[in-house]
């Protein structure tokens, strides 16, 4: 066996593989090594600097860690989807190629058999058949789903090169026969649904609303105010954001004949459905007012 080497390691998986027949099969299998090949010559990675090993429904390269993995990255986010495009556009539905891909860096060596050993190459494998990864690539509408490992963020993505975008990437956990491991998901994270992307609910692990209000019970709001006392200009009582969208209580949608303040708040009392009095409900509020008292485009009907 020869002596471990550092490379940088790319890993390609097709989705629903299994589900083809031996005709799509070897069609996907003759498109994922052109779509390969393709990559890497855009990051300018040469047949002479890598190594490839058939993993079926899979190819596995390692790369002379001489070669840019910043260009390799950047290859990744724009010239596989582009690629991908491109055949998918021609091929039938039964056809139609997807991947999930991996990329990392660590010591591998190359045993008498032509074999590759090193748990760095096990821990980018496990990373490529993890559940986060599947889930990502099953609940995205592109063909596309990339994981980078800790060490590839720390020493690239995260310092913001041309081309890689740091807050595109999510920090993820996927279990492993050896214990979870920490790896850096490019899009939103499986799991987090429609609604908790749009109002910035914890599954998404937001700070901050998506629409600009503040979290769910952070001390201050997007102003720098408090959240735990009415609004300047307000009578007290509660305080509804609304920021574009139409608004939800409790999984019911406020829709017909609401009136209200759009991009701002809406502060007083707050009546929904009956008034009491048999007359039907209204929100009644205060408009943000200015500094000398007056409102901004007059009070809520």
């Amino acid at each position: 066996m020869t002596d471990p080497v550092s490379r940088t390691i790319l890993l390609f998986d097709i989705e629903r593989f299994s589900d083809r027949d031996d005709i799509e099969q070897n069609y996907l299998r003759r498109m994922l090594y052109d779509i390969a090949d393709r990559t890497l010559t855009a990051a300018g990675i040469g047949e002479d600097r890598r190594i490839r090993a058939d993993r079926g429904d899979a190819v596995m390269e390692l790369i002379d860690s001489n070669a840019s993995v910043t260009a390799l990255l950047r290859a990744l986010l724009t010239e596989t989807p582009v690629q991908l495009h491109g055949v998918n556009r021609m091929a039938s539905s039964s056809a139609q190629i997807r991947l999930r891909a991996v990329l990392a860096t660590g010591y591998v060596a190359i045993d008498e058999r032509n074999g590759w050993v090193g748990s760095d190459l096990n821990h980018a494998c496990r990373l490529l058949d993890g559940d986060v990864l599947r889930a990502a690539l099953r609940e995205r509408t592109g063909d596309l789903a990339l994981c980078v490992s800790e060490d590839v963020h720390r020493g690239i993505v995260r310092h913001g090169h041309p081309g890689i975008v740091p807050e595109e990437f999510r920090p993820v956990t996927v279990s492993g026969k050896n214990g979870p491991m920490k790896a850096w998901l490019h899009g939103t994270v499986p799991g987090a649904g429609t609604a908790a992307a749009e109002y910035g609910a914890a599954a998404a692990g937001s700070e901050e609303a998506a629409y600009g209000g503040a979290a769910a019970g952070s001390p201050e709001g997007a102003d720098g105010g408090s959240s735990g006392g009415p609004a300047p200009g307000t009578a007290g009582g509660a305080v509804f954001h609304f920021h574009g969208g139409a608004p939800s209580f409790a999984g019911g949608l406020a829709g017909r004949d609401q009136q209200g303040v759009s991009g701002g708040h809406v502060g007083g009392d707050v009546v929904l459905g009956s008034t009491g009095d048999g007359r039907p409900g209204d929100v009644r509020g205060t408009s943000p007012t200015d500094a000398d008292g007056s409102t901004d485009g007059g009070a809520p009907r």
